[in-house]
């Protein structure tokens, strides 16, 4: 028996990182997946997006799960393309029990710095597609009274970040539509929660862009990155999360084991929102 048998699960960002992840732990603990993703670049990000590819290989891994897989590209920006994947999804599936909202984008700049173009990007792909991924499930909830909808967050939604006050600004406003969509949606039967990953590996971390950065001059390596994740962790001998690690909080939240749980944020960091507070930068 799994934790999610029979349940049919709609995944945003579902082609590779943590959205394969959330694909492949639902299809291991019984459910049938919808994935949507971009399938195309966008302007302000500089590293590579996901591809058809990607997206084939995770319904190859949920169909070897003996789970059935629809997959199709989709901007969480289109309200109209979320609402004909999930329309296809019903059609085809039958349902939609769960929707982990977890497209999202990162990129960096100081906020003096940063042009109208990559702001309104962040903001509309890390905040609004989350409202209006909610938005395209939330009628098909509401008329079977009940659901579980789980919006990936970041520490970055608890905290502030260097360079990152768009992507900041966008996290901490999920935080407040996590908790509106709770209180609202409660009286339907439907849960609404946030995971909040620390830093995970993913194709969107792991590239020379951050390397460089981490490593602090240009040619950094993978291992520069590395290193660099044990001073942001305070567990012993934890580096860069894996996309695992957020997946099976999010099982937990969309199981009958948080059947009570909503409008609640877990942080996923192994530990790094409790280390104290540290300039690097005198204020001599």
């Amino acid at each position: 028996m799994g934790m999610l048998d029979g349940k049919v699960a709609f995944i945003t960002g579902g082609a590779r990182g943590q959205g394969r992840a959330h694909a492949v732990t639902c299809a291991r603990e019984g459910a049938d997946v919808i994935i949507v993703d971009i399938l195309d670049q966008l302007p302000s990000v500089s590293y590579k997006l996901a591809t058809r590819e990607d997206m084939d290989e995770t319904v190859r891994q949920v169909e070897a799960l003996d789970r059935r897989a629809i997959a199709m590209k989709a901007d969480v920006r289109s309200q109209a393309e979320l609402d004909a994947a999930v329309a296809a999804g019903i059609a085809e599936l039958g349902k939609i029990d769960i929707l982990i909202a977890n497209a999202g984008i990162w990129t960096l700049g100081n906020f003096w710095e940063l042009t109208d173009a990559a702001w309104e990007e962040m903001v509309g792909v890390n905040l609004s597609g989350v409202w209006r991924s909610a938005k395209a499930v939330a009628p098909h909830m509401i008329e079977r009274g009940s659901g579980s909808i789980v919006i990936t967050a970041s520490v970055n939604a608890l905290e502030a970040g260097q360079y990152t006050a768009h992507y900041v600004a966008a996290k901490h406003g999920l935080i407040g539509l996590m908790k509106n969509l709770a209180l609202e949606l409660a009286p339907h039967g439907i849960r609404c929660n946030a995971v909040s990953p620390g830093a995970v590996k993913t194709p969107m971390t792991n590239h020379q862009g951050m390397w460089d950065m981490l490593a602090g001059h240009p040619g950094g390596t993978e291992a520069d990155m590395d290193e660099g994740g044990f001073h942001y962790t305070l567990l012993k001998g934890t580096s860069w999360l894996d996309p695992q690690d957020i997946a099976d909080t999010a099982l937990y939240l969309n199981s009958d084991l948080a059947a009570k749980v909503t409008g609640v944020v877990i942080p996923v960091d192994a530990g790094h929102l409790t280390l104290s507070g540290f300039n690097p930068v005198s204020t001599r």
